[in-house]
């Protein structure tokens, strides 16, 4: 079966490097799935999981909080905002910076202050999420 290259970087590290089969994440207008021989494509992430199928069939799952998704025929690059994988997700860090990030966003008083903090807010949350979700969907294999 044909596969392609993918690249999953962050501003910290490569958090993966590697041929697969299928890559899906959460695109800016909603969820992308990614196949060898994908048309070339430029997007926005938005803060969710990115699952690829290696070629030897194994899974990654990785939290993006966020980034650009660039497509080309032999390739995926994701350039994340701050990318986390699936194992090193910590549902309760999060819950607990999104519990702060809430009374920093009732505290907040100009509009930048605010903005901040919602975004802030919105990727704690999803990242909550995907740690919920993959750590649920680990002990039905």
């Amino acid at each position: 079966m044909a596969t392609l290259h993918v690249d999953v970087v962050s501003a910290e590290s490569s958090i993966f490097s590697g041929e697969a089969k299928f890559v899906v994440l959460p695109g800016e207008a909603g969820e992308l799935g990614i196949l060898p021989g994908h048309t070339p494509l430029i997007s926005r992430i938005r803060p969710g999981t990115l699952k690829i199928v290696r070629a030897d069939n194994g899974e990654e799952s990785v939290f993006v909080a966020g980034g650009i998704l660039e497509v080309q025929p032999g390739g995926v690059t994701v350039l994340a905002d701050t990318a986390i994988r699936a194992a090193d997700l910590d549902e309760a860090k999060a819950e607990a910076a999104r519990k702060k990030a809430e009374e920093a966003l009732r505290n907040a008083k100009d509009k930048a202050d605010i903005a901040v903090v919602e975004a802030e807010l919105a990727m704690l949350t999803a990242q909550a999420a995907a740690a919920r979700r993959l750590r649920g969907g680990r002990g039905s294999h």
